[in-house]
Parts: structure tokens; sequence; C-alpha cells
């Protein structure tokens, strides 16, 4: 199941999210990455976005404890992507999981590689420094996506149930509530989109 809110769509960017060109419209995402199973399917949701959308471009971003609030060098490519098997909260998310669907993961985790690779020159890293709690985080995220012109916000809803869920699903629903730009949470994806997803050939992907 996919959770999505959206709060504001105005015509333009909501053209663009439907692969119409209009006069070469960019349309930016911004995709924010943290250490759980709903944020994994938030970052298999936004590679099957970047297959259908040729505007597209793709900020994953990270969030630091600092004592205050500052932007860290922003990197283009995949140098420094932050998803791989080897990722120790990958594989302890995978721990839990029985052989068949660890597998499965990896296949899905291959395949949103190869398409980030492909839109390598669409993609974009960015770590925020900012305090850790939860109004001063959605205010760097919100911040930084006005002034990036970010279009849509993707992220995770958190591993609900458990006191790291609890504390991060706090700041994915504070910056739905608060933001102005349209978000979309992921909290599960169904077996038919995953099934579809894995299926669907990367070969036609369209490059600026």
């Amino acid at each position: 199941m996919i959770l999505i809110v959206i709060i504001f769509f105005p015509a333009t960017p909501w053209l663009c999210l439907l692969g119409i060109r209009m006069n070469g419209c960019k349309f930016n995402v911004l995709l924010y990455s943290e250490e759980s199973k709903s944020a994994f399917y938030a970052f298999i949701y936004s590679a099957f976005l970047m297959m259908n959308m040729p505007n597209m471009h793709l900020t994953v971003v990270h969030l630091q404890e600092s004592k205050g609030t500052f932007i860290g060098d922003n990197q283009n490519g995949l140098s420094s992507w932050p998803i791989s098997p080897t990722s120790d909260w990958l594989k302890d998310v995978m721990g839990r999981a029985d052989s068949a669907t660890k597998t499965k993961d990896l296949e899905l985790l291959t395949k949103a590689n190869d398409v980030f690779s492909a839109r390598a020159l669409e993609v974009y890293h960015q770590v925020i420094y900012c305090n850790p709690n939860i109004p001063d985080s959605v205010d760097a995220l919100l911040d930084y996506s006005r002034k990036k012109s970010i279009e849509l916000i993707i992220m995770g809803t958190g591993e609900l149930g458990t006191l790291k869920g609890l504390i991060f699903g706090s700041l994915a629903h504070t910056l739905q509530n608060k933001s102005s730009i349209p978000v979309l949470l992921v909290k599960n994806l169904s077996e038919d989109f995953l099934n579809s997803y894995g299926s669907r050939p990367i070969l036609k992907l369209i490059h600026k």
C-alpha cells in the first residue's frame, strides 16, 4: 500500500508530473533518506518515478546533527550514493526478513541503482546540518525545499511502533502538516506494484 498525501499541485508542475513536457519544464523532487524499511520503499518509488518522468531531477537529502543549521556540499552522480547492499542499516533491515524477501529486496535495490545510474546527471545528494529536534529538522527541510524550488517531497513514514519510529513518524507527519509543498509519504509498496516495477525495462530512459 502506498500512502500519498498531496496538498496542492499548481498546473504546470502537475503536467510535469504526468510526464507532459512544457517547454522542457524540470520537475524537482526531494527524497528524504533515513534508515528504515519505509525509507527503502520511498527510494524504490523514487526510482519508479524517474523511469516514467524524463524531466524529473532528484535530490536525496540527509540530515546530520549539528548545533546550528547549514547546508553541506552538494554532490552530483553516484559517488556517494547512500543505498548499497553493504550499508549497515540496510543489512539490519533485511536481516529481519526471510531469505526470499532478502533476495527480492536486493533485486529491487539493484534495479533502482541501475535507474539512478542511467539518470546520474539528474541525481544529487545533499547533507543538511541542523539540531536533531523535530521542529528544527522540519524547518531545515522546508527551507531547503523552498530555496531549491522543490515541487514534491518523498519520504518514508518510518518504523511506526518502535521508539525510533515514533520519533521519525512525528517528523514525517509534522512535515506533511506544515508543508505547502506536496508531500508523498510511503509506508509500504504492494506486491503488484513491486512485481510491475521489477519487470519493467529501463532501456528507454531518456537522457537530457
